[in-house]
């Protein structure tokens, strides 16, 4: 007589597998995005930290001008991003036609070190270089003054040397206020966006109007207290945050920004003889 089978028990717990693999694909993803940007700050730094020194130095080592998109010969590939649009491809400057200036971002950075050296030693300017162009940090403190957007007339001669050197350049300008986490409410400001996006298009109506910057170069954005640099618990750090970044943009920053509409607006049509 054959045995009987005994059917074995169901295992209700099989979906643990799946799941267990689903969060090992999850821990591999957030790794390799944590990595990427671990790699970015580096590679900032190591920029920023080399062409400093090669311009204190003399001379700037092949392997640093590769990371920012030249060559020692000037000859090499990626020169758009020391150059700006005076070097895009054929294609790209029938879109965005641009003067040709002899003047690249690392030859504009020494330039600009070398004249606002005593702004950089005083603590009222910042001045570093980073994969989307040349960081020109104006402490707010010094060039505004508290909760206001007019620029006090004794920093114009500071001024007056960073223009001379935009005036050099065809890259576009941002202009970025950025404010720390202190609410502000008065009669001319109910928030720090409205505050930190004032200083900026005050600092574009500055260049602008007293020396000559093209508006057409120059773009404004207010952060507020988004774009921290310092802690916002103590006021070192709120200090620090309470600034305006004039950006001069390299072709690798202008990845991000809109083409300039360079195309005549045309004339609205009417639906009747009233309309216009």
């Amino acid at each position: 007589m054959a045995r009987k089978k005994i059917p074995g028990k169901e295992n209700h717990e099989r979906w643990l597998i799946s799941y267990a693999d689903l969060v090992t694909l999850l821990f591999a993803f957030f790794v390799v995005l944590f990595s990427s940007t671990q790699t970015d700050k580096s590679r900032i730094k190591a920029i920023s930290e080399a062409v400093d020194n090669a311009l204190k130095n003399g001379g700037i080592a092949p392997q640093v001008l590769e990371i920012l998109g030249g060559t020692a010969d000037d000859k090499g590939r990626g020169n758009q991003l020391l150059r700006g649009p005076a070097t895009l491809s054929p294609k790209a400057t029938e879109e965005k036609p641009a003067p040709l200036h002899p003047m690249d971002l690392v030859t504009a950075y020494g330039a600009l070190r070398g004249k606002l050296a005593p702004a950089v030693r005083s603590g009222a300017v910042d001045l570093h270089i980073e994969e989307r162009g040349i960081v020109i940090g104006l402490n707010s403190a010094v060039f505004f003054p508290s909760g206001g957007d007019s620029i006090d007339h004794s920093v114009f001669s500071t001024l007056a040397d960073v223009a001379s050197v935009l005036n050099q350049l065809a890259n576009p300008l941002r202009l970025e206020g950025h404010t720390d986490s202190l609410p502000i409410s008065n009669e001319r400001f109910r928030s720090n966006w409205e505050l930190s996006a004032a200083r900026g298009i005050a600092m574009l109506r500055a260049l602008n109007e007293n020396y000559g910057v093209a508006n057409s170069r120059m773009a404004v954005v207010g952060y507020a207290d988004t774009q921290s640099v310092g802690s916002n618990e103590n006021e070192e750090g709120r200090r620090k945050n309470r600034r305006v970044n004039i950006v001069i943009v390299s072709a690798y920053g202008m990845r991000a920004e809109p083409v300039p509409n360079t195309l005549t607006r045309p004339k609205p049509v009417g639906l009747g003889a009233g309309l216009r």
